[in-house]
Parts: C-alpha cells; sequence; structure tokens
C-alpha cells in the first residue's frame, strides 16, 4: 500500500521549533523527490521545500534559513525541522512524493505558531 504519514505537528510560540517527519511506505523512496507544502486557511497550497532523489535542496523564499529539510533513504523518511516559527507559518503541512507523473500526497498534519 502506499502511503505517506506525517508526524509532528503542533502549537507552538513564536520563536519556537518543531520537526515534522514523514514516513513512506509502499514506493522505491529512494528515486523519488521528497518535499513539503504547506496550505493555510483559504489560501493554496504552497511548497516549502524539496529534496531530490539526487540529494539537491530548493526552498521557499519565505523559509529564510529557518527550516532543513533532510531524507534517510533507508528509513524511508523525509524531516523538516522548524526554527524561528512565526505565526504567518501556521498550516497544514503535507508531505509529497513525486517521480515522474506520479505524486503521492499524505493526509497532512496541523502547525500552529500562536503565543
Amino acid at each position: 500500500q502506499v502511503q505517506l504519514v506525517e508526524s509532528g505537528g503542533g502549537l507552538v510560540q513564536p520563536g519556537g521549533s518543531l520537526r515534522l517527519s514523514c514516513a513512506a511506505s509502499g514506493i522505491a523512496f529512494g528515486f523519488y523527490d521528497m518535499g513539503w507544502y504547506r496550505q493555510a486557511p483559504e489560501k493554496q497550497r504552497e511548497l516549502v521545500a524539496v529534496l531530490s532523489s539526487g540529494g539537491s535542496v530548493n526552498y521557499a523564499d519565505f523559509v529564510k534559513g529557518r527550516f532543513t529539510i533532510s531524507r534517510d533513504n533507508v528509513k524511508k523518511t523525509v524531516s523538516l525541522q522548524m526554527n524561528n516559527l512565526e505565526p504567518e507559518d501556521t498550516a497544514v503541512y503535507y508531505c509529497n512524493s513525486h517521480l515522474g507523473a506520479r505524486s503521492i500526497w499524505g493526509q497532512g498534519t496541523q502547525v500552529t505558531v500562536s503565543s
């Protein structure tokens, strides 16, 4: 069964940190580009970070060096370390795997940044 399962979301104060994780199953993980996207209420889903199968990394401009994406091809996981979080980072964060025409999404995990 092809599945992406996110974890690690929650409520954090401004300036705090969270680490999101995504566990993949049913795919040849090492061949896939893995990414994190987010969707805030009444906004479109947007790219946060993507880490290609070859190790190339692309971050959205709003990350500003605060977030780090990483992957473990043995454990089939991709993580997003988020530091110095801001209220504007509040959103549902989705894990994505992409290979050619195939794109797989997780169910999402809520991140709320509020005092």
